[in-house]
């Protein structure tokens, strides 16, 4: 039995995919005809519920990667195949403190919901109204709104409320306007990174990284070829995700300093401290050794 709330995945012979919280009380209305809930509820994940004209549905529970790609949205979302690596390069596990910056339609924002679990959190900036109440109607409609700490602020003005952040991600036009607010933010030696669509954006955010507190920079970005699902015609698809955008991270900690070998001290030559200068006289040595064979 599936319990009251739980997200629900239902899918027709055609792979047309509806998502929903479970309501035994309601109905999903499809091409195919009516469902109810109550027989999702019973018929459970990875079993086959019927419409009222007999279609057959599978239901799943729904993976992060159909949360993000099932999100509603106004903006351009971030794709699965950045948000993987981007999790695992900011370090993102349960119990992290999470900063974002540029919300949009909430797409990575579940994805680091997701993964902080209950006992971390995510705080996450917008500074335009509409998406702000979008990303919050996304978040509560997966059940992770509990878990993210939203904000209508514009961070180039205001900067961040949070201290000793464990990571922090940046999707804003001009990144390197807020940099100078980022070590107040995280933890020193935390990573940061930012999200941009053309490589002249990148040149600026890098010389803003240089002139910064940050180490370790990486440049990248990350495409996505399929095939065609067929033994005996394997090949790739037509078409392919290809660049959708440029990842940069870099770490949050002051550079050392430059090593400067120290100027050589001339030994005084009556410190006895030091003994008598050899010159590289080693003729006492082969004659001890000399006398010990």
């Amino acid at each position: 039995m599936i319990e009251t709330g739980q997200l629900v995945l239902v899918i027709s012979p055609k792979g047309k995919r509806f998502m929903q919280a479970l309501d035994p009380a309601k109905e999903i209305h499809t091409h195919d005809g009516r469902i109810l809930m109550s027989d999702i509820a019973v018929a459970g994940y990875g079993g086959i519920v019927r419409s009222h004209l007999g279609h057959p549905y599978r239901v799943l529970k729904p993976t992060v990667y159909e949360l993000i790609k099932g999100v509603k949205r106004q903006t351009q979302i971030m794709y699965p195949k950045e948000i993987g690596y981007l999790l695992l390069k900011l370090g993102i596990t349960p119990g992290c403190r999470v900063v974002e910056t540029g919300t949009g339609s909430a797409g990575l924002t579940t994805a680091l919901a997701t993964y902080v679990g209950d006992t971390g959190m995510v705080y996450t900036y917008e500074r335009r109204e509409e998406f702000y109440k979008l990303a919050q109607k996304n978040l509560a409609r997966v059940g992770l709104s509990h878990r993210v700490t939203q904000h209508l602020a514009d961070i180039e003005e205001t900067g961040f409320e949070q201290t000793d952040a464990d990571a922090l991600f940046l999707d804003v036009r001009v990144p390197q306007d807020c940099l100078h607010h980022i070590p107040k933010a995280v933890r020193p030696g935390a990573m940061c990174g930012f999200l941009l669509p053309t490589c002249n954006q990148v040149s600026d955010l890098l010389r803003g990284l240089d002139d910064g507190p940050f180490t370790e920079i990486e440049v990248l970005e990350i495409l996505v070829r399929r095939y065609k699902t067929v033994a005996d015609r394997l090949r790739p698809e037509d078409r392919m995700v290809a660049h959708t955008g440029f990842l940069v991270f870099a770490r949050c900690m002051e550079k050392p300093a430059p090593f400067t070998r120290p100027a050589k001290v001339a030994a005084a030559e009556a410190d006895p401290d030091l003994g008598p200068e050899t010159d590289g006289d080693l003729s006492g040595e082969e004659e001890n050794t000399e006398a010990t064979e």
